[in-house]
């Protein structure tokens, strides 16, 4: 029961709706929890062995990874693959380690203050930058899924020989698969995302085995080259791949995703879940690596070693893979793969553009509705841009997007990054000094080089 008198409501408004009911170091209550309906609904073992509590929190890690495999990013490293070889392997390496610094991250404001990313930027900032956050997030997502839009027109189209304006409507109907899947739950999400990887995997697996690239130029390709930054072309392709790999969507949806587990209110059992999830999410990073470089591997294999040093469009990447390998069924690989990818893209943009629009506009509507909302955001203008280009030019599209994603990065990371370093916001899940010196490292050499691309764009 509320024993104050109206004269204390009001005098008192600001107060409460600012500070009364808001833990240590936050403005206010977080109010809804993210993805509510789904919010700490995986069961935590309490009791058993070290590798029972684990297995508990895997699965975000993977919804996480899909960001390595969507179609842009397969844009993006065919285009460098081909033209530069195994040289931006280095590119892919680098961004693995930044995404698992910055997932780790997520991870940690997640559980020390049971906010997502976007909620915690809507306590922190005042209403116009949170706004302005928002837009950013949702111009990034809508970048995503146009390159998840045409990568699973593409697929379709390759396999089963159906135009892209249809497949682009098969695309929108992913949002009804996630509310079917969690009605069961939301491990049966991760089991569909984990599922369509271990596909993935395998026809990569097939497809390098038949490329026979050359290992030895394969490991010096990890090593790093000043080329790739005096070098423009080369910049903006690794820019790509960076965009494409350290996504700002999934800096929010790993803050939401991970706060499914119920895993307790005390400080060991956070400092539990801590360490799973980023186990979690390290080890699913670095199983992406390895298909997100089987992608470049490929090409530079493939397209590089014959001269054809120009393949980035997905449908011309198809129809070469068969005279080259020698093999019919290596385009039918290569298909299933990039379907896979789409399925499980759109899938995870989807949720993420729940979290993003709940945690910034702190909506109240039905989930069934709030998805369908969020999806058709970002869906409508990528369809447009998809029917609107057809089958040329997708390639130049699809790059554009991850450039596009990595432009955005820095209005993410640099909020995550301040958001773990206050004691007053964590407590004593604080992130350590040597991990906020390396993520600020992280979100300097991001912005350094978008500035470097946004001059050269201007200047040339």
């Amino acid at each position: 029961m509320d024993t104050r008198t109206p004269e204390m409501t009001t005098k008192s408004k600001v107060t409460i709706e600012t500070v009364g009911d808001a833990p240590p170091g936050w403005r206010r209550s977080r109010g809804e929890a993210s993805l509510s309906d789904v919010h700490r609904t995986v069961r935590v073992a309490r009791e058993g062995s070290e590798w029972r509590k684990a297995a508990a929190f895997v699965g975000p890690g993977y919804l996480v990874a899909v960001g390595y495999m969507d179609p842009g990013n397969w844009a993006t490293s065919l285009a460098g693959g081909s033209k530069f070889g195994y040289t931006l392997l280095v590119v892919a390496l680098v961004s693995n380690i930044m995404a698992i610094v910055l997932q780790s991250l997520c991870a940690r404001l997640a559980i020390a203050s049971g906010r997502d990313l976007a909620q915690a930027c809507r306590d922190a900032y005042p209403k116009p930058v949170a706004y302005v956050l928002w837009l950013l997030a949702e111009i990034a997502i809508i970048a995503t899924d146009i390159a998840e839009v045409i990568g699973t027109a593409i697929g379709l189209n390759l396999i089963f020989g159906i135009p892209l304006e249809i497949g682009v409507v098969i695309t929108a109907l992913d949002v009804f698969l996630i509310l079917y899947l969690q009605t069961l739950g939301f491990r049966w999400v991760e089991a569909l995302i984990i599922g369509l990887l271990m596909v993935i995997a395998a026809c990569f697996a097939v497809q390098i085995a038949l490329a026979d690239p050359d290992w030895g130029a394969v490991v010096r390709g990890f090593a790093p080259t000043t080329q790739i930054v005096t070098n423009p072309e080369m910049l903006y392709l690794a820019l790509g791949i960076l965009g494409a790999t350290v996504m700002p969507h999934n800096l929010y949806l790993h803050s939401g995703i991970v706060q499914t587990r119920a895993y307790g209110e005390t400080l060991p059992e956070k400092r539990q879940a801590l360490k799973y999830a980023t186990i979690d999410s390290t080890v699913a990073l670095m199983f992406a690596l390895l298909i997100n470089a089987s992608i470049l591997i490929l090409a530079a294999a493939t397209f590089n070693k014959t001269g054809r040093v120009d393949v980035a469009e997905l449908g011309e990447a198809h129809s070469l893979l068969s005279p080259l390998l020698g093999y019919a069924f290596a385009p039918m690989l290569f298909g299933i793969a990039l379907l896979c990818c789409g399925i499980n893209s759109t899938v995870t943009a989807t949720l993420a553009g729940q979290i993003v629009m709940e945690g910034f506009l702190d909506i109240r509507l039905p989930p069934w509705l709030r998805r369908l909302i969020t999806r058709a955001i970002a869906i409508i203008p990528a369809a447009i841009v998809t029917i609107w280009y057809g089958d040329s030019g997708t390639a130049k599209l699809l790059i554009l997007t991850q450039v596009v994603l990595s432009l955005q990065l820095s209005f993410a990371v640099f909020p995550l990054v301040m958001f773990t370093a206050s004691r007053a916001k964590m407590g004593d899940l604080v992130a350590p000094r040597w991990l906020i010196v390396f993520a600020s490292a992280i979100a300097v050499v991001i912005a350094a080089l978008n500035i470097k691309l946004l001059v050269d764009f201007v200047l040339s």
